[in-house]
């Protein structure tokens, strides 16, 4: 009869020893899980700080492109008044020229006649 309290005494023992392992268990698998979810929320925020980011350098660039455009076609402006002021001045340097070629020779040519 001992033999057998002892035998139910042993496995009332084993599982209650039973049951504080899976308590143990169990709660160091909620632990890993809780770190494991908290983990994730902060790769989600980090993942949606950075998507931001992105999106405002993205925006920044497009400006800066744009910017930069206008710089350009403004300096071809600049480099199309400038030939056609180089233009301008070598047609009004011919008229001039021409003009005083002319004066020249109506003055010579009144010369001649007054002679």
């Amino acid at each position: 009869k001992q033999w057998y309290q002892r035998r139910v005494r042993g496995r009332k023992e084993i599982q209650q020893l039973s049951t504080q392992l899976n308590v143990l268990l169990v709660d160091k698998m909620n632990s890993r899980v809780e770190g494991a979810y908290i983990n994730q929320k902060k790769l989600q925020s980090h993942t949606r700080q950075l998507q931001y980011n992105a999106a405002t350098m993205q925006r920044q660039t497009d400006d800066w492109l744009k910017l930069l455009d206008g710089f350009n076609t403004a300096l071809k402006e600049v480099g199309d008044v400038m030939n056609w002021a180089k233009s301008l001045e070598s047609e009004m340097t011919k008229i001039s020229h021409t003009l005083a070629y002319a004066y020249k020779e109506e003055v010579e040519s009144e010369s001649a006649l007054l002679e």
